[in-house]
């Protein structure tokens, strides 16, 4: 008995926060609209706090940062809107616009064959979509492999064995895709510059030559830390260390 009560009330407060996360939702958004820009940050903040971030919620904190002329923390929330939701069209093209602002232009390196499939293809979906896909061939497989067992016309037969052995080629496809993608997903650390301009160090130390200077918004690769220092790497193959308080991780979910 007093565990159906535990299980009722924690139901009932699952309820209860969900009603109170869309409510702030919808004041927050009312907000925006209104204009009441620091306003809406504070209770879209409030939100982040909570265990139902999602993909809209970092979108339009991003476009209520753009609206203030923040550039870090607009192009910072897109980025992590992007991903939780590869397929959010819309934080990307703001994502497009917000870099304009950002002072630093560098040009990335030309990416092999494989690396432009894994980008424009693979990439589109996050590794718990392709685990998804893994759990619905693994179904499709063992379907089609049951009625190929249990079919006694030759036709069937054949059929139902290339569609399951087909099912199951891409089962192992897709299985190490999202091996891949989770692998990429774990150790990768990106950042976003928040500091209005930084000096890139040879290394990490407070007297080691200046390399190049780096300003707000500019999204790096983390590829080393010690101490409180931070090895970056650009887009375009240089390298540098900074003080891990001049940037943002973007830490994945």
């Amino acid at each position: 008995m007093k565990q159906l009560i535990v299980l009722i009330l924690f139901f009932i407060s699952n309820i209860l926060l969900a009603q109170t996360t869309d409510e702030l939702f919808v004041n927050a958004n009312n907000l925006y609209k209104e204009g009441k820009y620091v306003d809406a940050i504070k209770l879209y903040k409030q939100l982040e706090t909570t265990e139902n971030v999602s993909s809209e919620l970092y979108y339009n904190l991003a476009n209520t940062y753009y609206k203030l002329h923040k550039v870090a923390p607009s192009i910072y929330n897109y980025e992590k809107a992007i991903q939780l939701n590869p397929l959010n069209e819309d934080a990307k093209n703001n994502l497009i616009i917000a870099k304009r602002l950002t002072l630093d232009r560098i040009e990335e390196l030309p990416l092999t064959f494989l690396q432009r499939i894994n980008k424009n293809l693979l990439q589109k979906f996050t590794y718990n979509t392709w685990a998804i896909f893994v759990i619905l061939l693994s179904f499709l497989a063992s379907v089609l492999f049951i009625l190929y067992y249990f079919s006694y016309t030759p036709n069937k037969k054949r059929l139902f064995f290339i569609t399951s052995t087909i099912s199951f080629l891409l089962l192992i496809i897709t299985l190490s895709i999202t091996y891949s993608q989770y692998n990429q997903s774990k150790n990768k650390i990106e950042a976003i510059v928040f500091s209005e301009e930084v000096n890139v160090t040879n290394a990490p130390t407070k007297d080691a030559n200046e390399l190049f200077t780096l300003h707000e918004g500019t999204k790096v690769k983390v590829i080393d830390t010690v101490d409180n220092w931070n090895k970056i790497k650009l887009s375009d193959g240089k390298t540098g260390w900074i003080i891990n308080n001049n940037i943002k991780l973007l830490n994945n979910f």
